[in-house]
């Protein structure tokens, strides 16, 4: 596939947020530099047309394995494909560390929702308190009962 083949259409359909990628090239630069309007702009449609590059040909590879989804794999042999072979330690690197931050992300998400350790009944029970306290508060009352029965739930 050329690379004129997946320009986008609009700008509506391949963009990138400007804010993200203004501070981006910011953070790159010396602080006594400054970037005109029109050269973030630039910068910005050459970081939309690389990710398309690199889709594209990430797609080839996938698709010459007769595989169905793109792995980091395919994506790091697209690199060396288009000649960015010099940056495959680089990105696979950052590839490792976002890995390692997600999952430490789950773990700490799981450790403050309680959820994880919660069997499936008590989930229910906890959901059940949940929607009395809520219907309680709703109707100006008070909570008469720990867990309603389902009769009453569909009512209010």
């Amino acid at each position: 596939m050329e690379p004129m083949d997946i320009v986008a259409k609009s700008k509506e359909d391949a963009s990138l947020p400007k804010a993200t990628m203004t501070k981006i090239i910011k953070e790159m630069l010396p602080p006594d530099v400054r970037v005109a309007r029109d050269t973030q702009d630039l910068l910005i449609e050459c970081c939309v047309e690389f990710i398309n590059l690199i889709s594209s040909e990430s797609n080839e590879v996938c698709n010459r394995e007769e595989r169905r989804t793109i792995a980091p794999e395919h994506v790091l042999k697209a690199l060396g494909v288009l000649g960015f072979g010099e940056y495959i330690e680089e990105v696979y690197a950052a590839y490792e560390q976002h890995k390692m931050e997600t999952v430490q992300d789950s773990i700490k998400g799981a450790k403050w929702s309680g959820a994880a350790e919660m069997t499936e009944e008590q989930a229910l029970a906890e959901q059940q308190r949940m929607f009395a306290e809520a219907r309680a508060r709703m109707n100006g009352g008070t909570i008469t009962s720990n867990q309603p029965d389902a009769d009453q739930s569909l009512e209010n």
